[in-house]
Order: C-alpha cells, then sequence, then structure tokens
C-alpha cells in the first residue's frame, strides 16, 4: 500500500514565487537554461542548473559545479528568498494550461516503496543520467524537483483536495507560456492524517515523469543509510518529493521521432522498404494521428500516412502493440539502422507540445531527413504495462503540463 508523509517544505516567499519557478531541468539545455535566467538571480535554474554561473564549456557534470548548486540554494535561504515551513505540511499544486486541469498533492514518497514495488516503473533509465542526478541530490542535500506520480483516481481524496483548493492559496499566477500555477497549503492535522490514512488504501503509484529522479533518490537514501551507522529507517533522505494525480486528470501528448539520415539509402530505396511494412499513403496535409496505429511522415517536403500491415505486428503483446514499438520494429530499426533508440545520436525525440510544425521545421532546414508522428500512449496503457512489471520503450510519453521547479523542497536532514 502506498505510504505517503507531510514535509516541512522550502519555498519562496509568495512575492518571488513567479520568479524563483523554472522547468524541469531536463527539458532545456545549458544554453537555454542560460537565456531563461538572464536577469534573474533567484532563478531555480540556478541551483537545477548551476552550470549557468560558470563560463561556457564548463563541465556540468564537475564537482564545483554540484557544489555551485548548493551554494545557490544556501545563498537564497539566507537572503529570505526561500523559507521553510514551521511545521509538516501537504501541499496542494494545481496547473491549468489550454483548457486542461491537473491537481495534485504534493508529498513525500518512501524509498522503501519505490524499492518493493508499490511504485511502479514503466522505463529504464539511463546510467550518466542516474549518476548526474545522485550526485545532484546528495550534494544538493535536498530533493529539489519533484518526481510527478499518478494513481487511479479515489473519489473521496478528490472531494478532500477540492475542499482544500477552495482557500486561500499561496501562490497563483501564469508563467509566459500561458499555464497556471497555483499552491495551497494543508496545515491540519486532521486532514493530513486523513490524507495519509486514504492513500494507505491506495496499491499502487506509477511513475509518470521522473524516472531518473526516483531511481536517484533510492539510491542517495542507500549510501546515507550505509553512512550512519544510527540509521533508524525514519530519517528525511528515507524519502522524497513527489507530487501525485489522478489518472483521470493526466494528459499524455505524443512523442514524436526525427531521423538524421535515410541510412544510406535514396529515397525511393527507402520508400521501398518502408511500404514492405507499411501501406504508404501520400497526403496534402500534416498528419496528426488521431488512433492508434495510425503514422505520420515527413520526407522530402511531403507528408504521408502510414499504416502497419497486420502480419508486422502482434496486437496481443502489451508492449509490441504499442504504437512507438511497431514504428520502432518495422522501419527505425530494420530500416533507418536505429538499434538503440536510447543511445543512437541520430534519432531525436521532439515532444508534442512543439507541435507538428516543428517536425516540419527541423526537417525544411536540413538538420534531419525525416520525421514521423504518432499518436500518444494512453494513461490506461501506461498503468496495464507497469501494473504487469513490463518495460516501455524509451521517449514513450511526453506529459504536460511540466510541473515547476522551486516552488516546493524537501531537505533531506
Amino acid at each position: 500500500m502506498a505510504f505517503i508523509k507531510p514535509f516541512k517544505g522550502v519555498r519562496p516567499k509568495k512575492e518571488l514565487a513567479e520568479k524563483v519557478a523554472a522547468l524541469p531541468y531536463d527539458v532545456m539545455n545549458t544554453r537555454e537554461a542560460r537565456e531563461m535566467a538572464a536577469g534573474n538571480e533567484v532563478s531555480f535554474l540556478h541551483i537545477s542548473r548551476p552550470e549557468i554561473d560558470f563560463p561556457e564549456g564548463v563541465d556540468e557534470h564537475s564537482d564545483e559545479v554540484y557544489r555551485k548548486g548548493y551554494d545557490n540554494l544556501q545563498a537564497l535561504l539566507a537572503k529570505g528568498a526561500l523559507v521553510q515551513d514551521d511545521g509538516e505540511r501537504y501541499y496542494v499544486y494545481r496547473q491549468k494550461m489550454a483548457g486542461l486541469t491537473q491537481t495534485g498533492l504534493v508529498v513525500c514518497s518512501g524509498v522503501d516503496d519505490y524499492q518493493d514495488g508499490t511504485i511502479k516503473k514503466h522505463e529504464l533509465t539511463r546510467a550518466d543520467k542516474e549518476e548526474d542526478r545522485v550526485r545532484h541530490i546528495d550534494i544538493l542535500n535536498a530533493n529539489d524537483e519533484p518526481v510527478f506520480y499518478t494513481y487511479r483516481h479515489d473519489p473521496e481524496i478528490t472531494r478532500a483536495i477540492a475542499k482544500v483548493t477552495g482557500g486561500e492559496p499561496l501562490y497563483d499566477f501564469t508563467t509566459g507560456d500561458g499555464v497556471s500555477h497555483t499552491l495551497w497549503a494543508i496545515a491540519d492535522a486532521v486532514l493530513i492524517s486523513w490524507l495519509t490514512e486514504r492513500f494507505a488504501g491506495i496499491p499502487t503509484l506509477y511513475v509518470a515523469d521522473g524516472h531518473h529522479r526516483s531511481a536517484a533518490a533510492s539510491r542517495v537514501r542507500d549510501l546515507r543509510k550505509g553512512a550512519n551507522p544510527s540509521h533508524t529507517g525514519k530519517e528525511e533522505y528515507n524519502y522524497f518529493l513527489t507530487v501525485i494525480f489522478p489518472d483521470d486528470e493526466m494528459t499524455i501528448m505524443p512523442y514524436y521521432r526525427v531521423v538524421k539520415d535515410l541510412n544510406g539509402r535514396s529515397i525511393a530505396e527507402f520508400m521501398a522498404r518502408v511500404a514492405e511494412r507499411f501501406e504508404v499513403s501520400p497526403v496534402p496535409v500534416s498528419v496528426a494521428p488521431d488512433h492508434r496505429h495510425q503514422f505520420g511522415m515527413y520526407l522530402a517536403g511531403k507528408w504521408y500516412e502510414l499504416s502497419p500491415r497486420e502480419d508486422s505486428f502482434n496486437e496481443e503483446d502489451p508492449v509490441a502493440s504499442m504504437d512507438v514499438s511497431i514504428l520502432q520494429d518495422n522501419l527505425l530499426s530494420p530500416v533507418l539502422g536505429i538499434r538503440n533508440p536510447r543511445t543512437d545520436q541520430r534519432i531525436h525525440f521532439v515532444g508534442g507540445i512543439r507541435g507538428i510544425g516543428e517536425l516540419e521545421r527541423v526537417v525544411d532546414s536540413g538538420e534531419y531527413e525525416v520525421a514521423f508522428s504518432l499518436f500518444p500512449t494512453s494513461i490506461e496503457e501506461l498503468m496495464a504495462l507497469a501494473d504487469q512489471d513490463k518495460i516501455m520503450p524509451p521517449k514513450s510519453t511526453w506529459f504536460e503540463p511540466k510541473l515547476r521547479s522551486g516552488l516546493f523542497l524537501h531537505l533531506l536532514d
């Protein structure tokens, strides 16, 4: 059953919340982070992407960069830009974007739940990214960016949270991308206890976004446990920062693929190979798939609709029948030579939030030669696969809106 606990949140002064809040560290590169934080000394990017405070070319994985993140956190605490609540709280975090609303409970989840499978995963992690988060969290001595979890919704929890959102928020602002962010605190001991007990009746939580942060939190706990001869299991490092959203409020967008070349083939040769596994139909407009097993392909200024042939995949296999698997197994790997999309430098992934036009742009620019649009994975697919302890192909899901970092932190001691 799911264990959650309240915590003493570290968060911005109300008048600084909008300036502190930043996109997650992994949706931008260093150049973009520098631009986003320019002229804003309280931007959370100084903590989550501390390499921006060094000259260009610095190794972002060097010890001095990780230590700079810690120093920047301590500086914001010292000047009062960030403050810690005096008691343990739960928080409610609501986001609205283009008619979509998601309202999550901000809690600390238990590393034990992650390690025993109560928290279900659906993706593998990359060793280098996991190690980066381990060092960042351990040196920072905090979970600074929350993991994004979901669960099969409970109407009683939804009603209880709705009562909280009827009160005065701590923060309420809209960022430049049009997403609104509202945060409430729950200090009432009776409600905190009720929520804790109610979640104890929920059998499973699911990682939506944040596999590397979850794995890193687990490893940091084990490191600190090993170094602490008085370990009790109750220390703050046994818990990590999460926001848990009900499944009926989750939005998964498509995750597109673009490839740099045709693997040495001419366009005619490539098209002939594609036609072996797909029905290929030229179309006059861009293809944004509106159902499973429909794909779009943009090549040489033209759009094509692709439909996989019936014998090209096993519909009974929950992984092989995913659209990301069908494209990988029938085209990206055998035709374009992308054997391992997690490591191959010839493939790039484009979040659906950027729109179909981004596929046309990167191909027309010559940076990539071919692009593919897909129908998004559903939250039901994600949970069903995770329940079977199966792993999705990489880059199967793109969740929106993204949680803003800096609105709440969890200190590890």
